[in-house]
């Protein structure tokens, strides 16, 4: 059964709603950009608590994690949609609406998921936060607009990779565990280390997130120094990514 299946069958209805008063805090970035720094996130709702007189009880954050990607493989998001139910809170805030997900029926998931415990997604910039069929339809026409965001640059990228391809240049990024000397890949001893702890600790039955944890705990953190990305976890312990002969 998978993450999203269990927390679906979970018996969290409540016989009231959650305190409106009190919010969960979800936090999504998946390129470098600052204005969508986990930081810079917490900042703007920090201030709309402030504004609102809501006291936020619990933050989830998904760093180095696409909007697009599928509910299971979104662990912040999992636990905080969990945190509402465990905190009582009657809302699941965002920064914008694009950082929920930038996937329709995601989106519309992460919504019938806090109904179901008596809870709302709120975005601290207002966007979207009404209860009538206008704010509906607009959240509606906010989460296509995302999906369509996506694609476009997927589309974009795709196009760019093309070009490079075609002009014999170097397409795609470097795998964890190597660097580039020249036009090759070659091994690199410290990453390889690392990427030798994370596969030791995945043999012993740890989960994901718990290889990632474990590498944290021993001081080994990704490239950009910030947090181990499921996604990435799952690529080094399959020995994803190998030096051409």
């Amino acid at each position: 059964m998978s993450p999203t299946e269990a927390l679906a069958k979970k018996r969290t209805r409540r016989s009231s709603p959650g305190d409106p008063k009190r919010a969960v805090a979800y936090l999504r970035m998946s390129t470098e950009r600052q204005d969508l720094s986990p930081q810079a996130q917490r900042a703007v709702i920090e201030a709309w608590a402030g504004r609102e007189g809501v006291t936020v009880v619990a933050w989830h954050e998904d760093l180095g994690v696409s909007g697009g990607a599928a509910l299971e493989d979104r662990p912040g998001l999992l636990a905080a949609i969990e945190a509402v139910r465990a905190e009582g809170a009657g809302l699941l805030v965002v920064a914008r609406r694009d950082r929920l997900a930038r996937d329709v029926l995601t989106a519309a998931l992460v919504e019938r998921l806090c109904e179901r415990v008596g809870a709302r997604v709120v975005a601290s910039d207002g966007t979207g936060n009404g209860e009538g069929p206008e704010a509906a339809l607009l959240r509606t026409l906010l989460d296509a607009f995302a999906a369509y965001e996506r694609a476009l640059i997927r589309g974009r990228t795709k196009a760019a990779l093309a070009v490079k391809k075609g002009r014999g240049e170097r397409t795609g990024g470097v795998p964890y565990g190597f660097r580039v000397e020249g036009k090759r890949l070659v091994l690199d001893p410290e990453e390889q280390t690392t990427v030798a702890k994370a596969r030791g600790l995945r043999a012993e039955g740890k989960s994901l997130r718990q290889v990632a944890a474990g590498l944290v705990a021993q001081g080994r953190r990704p490239r950009n120094g910030g947090a181990w990305a499921i996604q990435t976890i799952r690529r080094v312990v399959a020995g994803e990514g190998t030096v051409p002969s």
